[in-house]
């Protein structure tokens, strides 16, 4: 019997170390999107269509038919991943942005990820990319190439008139280009990785809407011809 009850024992601490072996090497989900159909998404304020572009299928958001592209500098527009829940973790993206055919001098091509999405896009969490600032003559217009915004409450030229240069920086950009963007988030904070550099381009430490949670999100603005492909959450 003692000698049942010693092998018994150590069944169950050889199964208690390997499951606790396993949880440590076991690596976090990964959640792929193709974005090559129109499948699962709701768009708000644009048009979503699959269409080729730089030698891949992709995600293209333009603006709605009729809709004037002058007064759509405040005009945020998204399409909303159907079955995404997140709070904290890894999204990383492939996105190509440029001022779409009649939009206003000023247009830069906004292009971004929004995350912590609630219902319908109410509110929201986002980094987006300025494109044509990236190579810009002005160094002005360089240090706005990336942003952060919270929706509704902190749109960017709050952020920048309350605390100038905190929400925004530089890094090089090509509009039309396909471009790599990391973002990683742990309860306030975020940061935004651009092209695979080892070093964030901006750090936000006080994310606006706390430590909350919702869906992700594709987010241009109607000046924008936009594209997204290879998204990835973890």
């Amino acid at each position: 019997m003692r000698g049942n009850r010693t092998r018994r024992l150590l069944v169950l601490a050889i199964v208690f170390i390997s499951c606790s072996a396993f949880g440590k090497d076991a690596k976090p989900p990964t959640k792929k999107f193709r974005l090559n159909s129109l499948s699962g998404l709701e768009a708000i304020n644009i048009k979503t269509e699959v269409a080729e572009y730089h030698g891949r299928r992709a995600m293209r958001l333009i603006r709605l038919e009729g809709e004037s592209t002058e007064a759509s500098a405040q005009n945020e527009a998204l399409a909303i991943l159907d079955g995404t829940d997140f709070q904290d973790g890894t999204i990383e993206a492939e996105v190509a942005g440029m001022p779409a055919a009649g939009a206003p001098a000023d247009a830069r091509g906004f292009i971004g990820i929004a995350f912590r999405v609630t219902a319908h896009g109410e509110k929201f969490e986002c980094f987006y990319l300025r494109p044509t600032n990236g190579r810009a003559d002005d160094q002005l217009r360089r240090n706005h190439s990336v942003q952060y915004v919270s929706s509704p409450d902190y749109p960017w030229y709050r952020l920048r008139k309350e605390n100038p240069g905190v929400y925004e920086s530089y890094t090089d950009l090509e509009a039309g280009a396909w471009t790599k963007i990391k973002i990683v988030v742990t309860g306030t904070k975020a940061q935004l990785y651009v092209n695979g550099a080892a070093e964030p381009c901006l750090i936000v430490n006080d994310l606006k809407l706390g430590e909350s949670r919702g869906q992700i999100a594709l987010w241009t603005t109607v000046e924008t011809d936009g594209y997204f492909s290879n998204l990835t959450v973890k």
